[in-house]
């Protein structure tokens, strides 16, 4: 019997341009080689891998942190693939080092999600997923609210799965009394942007069944809450304001 076809993805044409790219970086007979002997085509799938990530090649920092959080981590890759952020040589210096020890890395790898946040509002979010993913985003109300356009800045975010532990059925400030010295109550933007990456990442839907409050308030000085990330999509709302309910907990992060 004959070798099996390969099906064919590339022209002709492209696959000359191709060749003639990599020899002028420095291609050669013995390099080629290598990449035709690698065991189970090891180097040709780490080249496209490489170039599907923009270049982008993780520093050691992130390789332990990955090492460390598994599925619970939502990095530079993550962001490229399901996001399709073009980062800049910036924005990747600014993310070489993960800000957290080892030790609190260790500590938070059942209990916390480490997400690279690329400054991306929830209005952009909402424009790169399938709108299934939000609950009637396209007409959502917070489409024309301020908290939802603002992009923050890029960093490490290191974001409790589920919420503070008994802070449901509090208002507010009663929450914030359960808060540790090292935790703070993120943003909108951040508790978005982890939901949906890590369920696009990890099919897990985190705050399946319960809102958490964020530190975001919307136009009109009501505090923003997010959740109930069922199969009809994340909802965010401003229902409760700083009020209390019983399935209305408050979001916590890492601080650095």
């Amino acid at each position: 019997m004959g070798k099996a076809m390969v099906s064919r993805t590339l022209s002709v044409h492209k696959e000359h341009e191709f060749l003639l790219k990599l020899e002028t970086a420095g291609l050669n007979d013995d390099l080629a080689q290598r990449v035709i002997d690698s065991k189970g085509n090891d180097l040709a799938t780490k080249v496209v891998r490489l170039i599907q990530n923009g270049g982008f090649e993780a520093t050691t920092s992130q390789k332990r942190a990955r090492e460390i959080m598994g599925k619970n981590f939502f990095g530079i890759e993550e962001a490229i693939k399901h996001f399709g952020v073009n980062p800049t040589r910036q924005q990747l210096a600014a993310l070489s080092e993960i800000p957290f020890s080892e030790a609190v890395l260790e500590e938070s790898k059942n209990s916390h999600v480490l997400v690279a946040v690329f400054p991306l509002s929830i209005f952009e979010i909402g424009g790169k997923v399938k709108y299934d993913l939000f609950y009637s985003h396209e007409n959502a109300w917070y489409n024309r609210d301020a908290f939802a356009k603002k992009r923050g800045e890029v960093a490490w975010q290191l974001v409790r799965k589920i919420p503070i532990d008994n802070s449901t059925s509090k208002n507010w400030n009663e929450q914030q009394l359960l808060l540790g010295q090292d935790e703070e109550v993120p943003n909108a933007n951040v508790m978005v942007y982890t939901i949906i990456g890590h369920f696009l990442a990890t099919g897990e839907r985190l705050f399946e069944h319960i809102y958490v409050r964020t530190s975001s308030v919307d136009s009109v000085g009501y505090r923003v809450s997010v959740g109930l990330f069922d199969s009809d999509g994340l909802l965010i709302g401003d229902y409760w304001g700083d009020d209390l309910n019983v399935i209305l907990g408050v979001s916590s992060a890492r601080k650095f």
